[in-house]
């Protein structure tokens, strides 16, 4: 590796960040609802959704440029997702990465309506995007929309929301927790390893690294939501219990959910050694970060 996880990161931060900033400029949009799309889209965002993107890209390509447009619709329908669950109807949050949240600073319907735009654009970018074949379009336009959509992350939000107060199982919750965070995640995998041309066998045990992927940072989630530090979060801990939320500490204990983590890092290293990825992937420090981030 040519530098530490840490410089990486930050690159592919700056990177997305700067991709994301062009896609606004000369936009004709009404300024109230540019002003909310951009104003949670730019809050603080740790952007390792795209990062993962680039990570799966560069282990079999280099000049991540091809993927900047896909990465930049994964983290509008990421934003997207999180201006729509701290609403009211749904977890009722008034704060978001230490900021007031989408619809405290501006208001309910503006918070909607700049989620369903960021939604309805990040399409927009992938098909105009003019790195990509018209078969490569199809193929990101259809895994983004599976992901996110009502056999994805829609489907687990309301599996989440049809589980508070309810003591469910672990395999219901990782069922959860698959659908509203790990298919986001999985698409970041795929969508990177697709783009620099891997099919096949290869391409299936990068899907399943990142089955188990979204599955830590979860345990890790929900963690945090116990030990962690509320300065660094960004958001009181603490909020998953007062919910009466299924969380892997509330089923198995502080204890049973770090060595649940475990289980699930030992299959995700698996997977990549099965995909033939080198040790010196990006991936492989990616996976430690994701189960040892403090926020």
């Amino acid at each position: 590796m040519s530098i530490s996880i840490d410089e990486y990161i930050q690159q592919g931060k700056e990177a997305i960040e700067q991709e994301l900033k062009n896609l606004f400029v000369h936009k004709n949009y009404p300024p109230i609802l540019q002003e909310s799309m951009k104003y949670s889209l730019f809050a603080g965002g740790k952007r390792l959704r795209p990062i993962l993107l680039f990570a799966s890209y560069d282990t079999f390509q280099k000049d991540t440029k091809k993927v900047y447009k896909t990465a930049a619709a994964l983290e509008m329908i990421h934003t997207y997702s999180l201006i729509h669950d701290d609403l009211p109807a749904m977890d009722d949050d008034d704060y978001r990465r230490g900021e007031l949240t989408n619809h405290k600073k501006f208001d309910e319907a503006t918070a909607i309506l700049a989620g369903d735009a960021l939604l309805t654009y990040s399409f927009e970018v992938i098909a105009d995007d003019p790195l990509l074949t018209n078969e490569e379009k199809v193929f990101i336009i259809q895994s983004l929309a599976y992901a996110s959509g009502p056999e994805g992350m829609v489907a687990g939000q309301i599996l989440d929301i049809e589980g508070e107060t309810k003591s469910l199982s672990l395999q219901q919750l990782e069922k959860i927790h698959e659908l509203k965070t790990g298919r986001l995640i999985n698409f970041a995998i795929t969508a990177g390893a697709y783009l620099a041309n891997v099919t096949g066998e290869r391409l299936k045990h990068l899907q399943q690294f990142a089955h188990y992927l979204g599955l830590i940072f979860q345990v890790q989630d929900d963690i945090l939501d116990v030990i962690g530090d509320p300065e660094k979060l960004g958001k009181p801990v603490g909020s998953d219990e007062d919910k009466d939320k299924s969380t892997y500490p509330n089923l198995l204990g502080l204890d049973g959910a770090k060595e649940q983590k475990n289980v699930y890092e030992q299959k995700a290293i698996q997977a990549l050694k099965e995909a033939k990825v080198n040790e010196e992937s990006y991936l492989f420090e990616l996976l430690y970060y994701f189960g040892q981030r403090d926020h």
